[in-house]
């Protein structure tokens, strides 16, 4: 039930794929000497976006020493995974990817129902998540799950 920390581990993984693609694609333009119709770009901010989701929930969750280890061990084989599924086969990696998403937006459904009912403190937001949303000053947790939640539909639409 600690939200913050599976946000924070969702985000870990989330925040692989869009780099992977991005770079896989990037070294397939240049060996084929063609654009890839902004696919690349597209790619490469889903997983800005996504990092500065994990940045925000590190905020939030304040991880433990192990939670850090954690993160960078599911990061790391994740990545590998990751990586060689999308060398086989693309579209099963950017359907899987859709999957992931979907499970996210469920993921912060049920953060904001325990918000709503107060099992969870709704604290103010970041200034991380201040800044990189531009929210008003007096956004609370509340908000940032909101907008978040809503990035990670955008992104399971994509894949």
């Amino acid at each position: 039930r600690r939200y913050g920390c599976r946000a924070m581990m969702l985000e870990t993984v989330a925040a692989v794929p869009g780099m992977v693609g991005g770079m896989l694609l990037h070294c397939k333009s240049l060996r084929r000497f063609e654009h890839s119709g902004g696919w690349i770009k597209t790619l490469l901010d889903e997983a800005e976006n996504e990092r500065m989701h994990l940045m925000t929930f590190m905020e939030v969750s304040q991880p433990r020493w192990y939670e850090r280890a954690l993160v960078f061990t599911v990061q790391g084989v994740f990545f590998n995974a990751y990586f060689l599924a999308y060398l086989a086969s693309p579209k099963l990696a950017h359907r899987v990817v859709g999957y992931l998403e979907e499970e996210a937006i469920h993921s912060y459904t049920e953060f904001l129902k325990e918000l709503d009912k107060g099992t969870i403190e709704n604290v103010p937001a970041p200034a991380i998540a201040i800044d990189y949303w531009r929210l008003p000053a007096d956004s609370t947790l509340r908000d940032v799950v909101m907008v978040v939640r809503a990035d990670e539909a955008h992104h399971r639409d994509v894949n």
